[in-house]
Formats: structure tokens, sequence, C-alpha cells
């Protein structure tokens, strides 16, 4: 069993930036990929970037292009993404997931079976 508990979200303006972090515990965090997804009302889930074990980033999703980045620290066991020049179409539910066997796609939420409670991001124009 893995837990995972997102935090940081906030309402900033325009421009800002959010550092959101996903604290795991039981299970071996550092064998697992980690994505994000996040989901805006009446909007599917989205994904938002994925990494493996060992720190690699395997993709971001299209939207991303340079402004947010992911990272994590496996001694504290701590999923991070990184955030900057937040946009009004950034405001959503952010989730972490991960899963204890091999994520064939990483972009398919349904290729997840642990997810954190999500952690609102609000971002005002």
């Amino acid at each position: 069993q893995v837990q995972l508990v997102e935090s940081g979200g906030g309402l900033v303006q325009a421009g800002a930036s959010l550092r959101l972090s996903c604290a795991a515990s039981g299970g071996t965090f550092s064998s697992y990929t980690m994505g994000w997804f996040r989901q805006a009302p009446g909007k599917e889930r989205e994904f938002v970037g994925a990494i493996r074990g060992s720190g690699s980033i395997i993709s971001y999703g299209d939207f991303v292009r340079g402004r947010f980045t992911i990272s994590r620290d496996n001694a504290k066991k701590t999923l991070y993404l990184q955030m900057n020049s937040l946009k009004p179409e950034d405001t959503a539910v952010y989730y972490c997931a991960t899963d204890l066997d091999v994520v064939s796609t990483v972009g398919l939420p349904r290729e997840y079976e642990y997810w954190g409670q999500g952690t609102q991001v609000t971002v005002s124009s």
C-alpha cells in the first residue's frame, strides 16, 4: 500500500510561481514512476508529467512548454512540481499518482493505482 498526500496549492496571480509537493508513505518510493495530473472543473484529468524512480524525466504534457518542472527527493520520499509563469488556464486540482507495477503509458490515468487527494491551484488574471 502506498499513501500520497499533496500540498502547496493556493491562489496566485497570473505570472506567479508555485511548488507543489507530494509526500509518499508505504512501499519503496525510489522504485516507482511518479506522475502529476490535473483536473479542471468539467474537464477530463490531464497529464502534467512523469518521472522515473531514478529521477530522470519521462515526459511532460504538451501544454507544459518549459513552464513546469518535476523533480523528486527519494531520501525524503517526496515528489515536486515547480510551476512558473502560471496562467488562469492552469487552474485545476493537481494530483500525484503512482503504481507498484511498471507504468506502460505514463500519460494515462488508468495506469496508476494510487492517487493523492489533490491540491487546488487557482490562478487569477
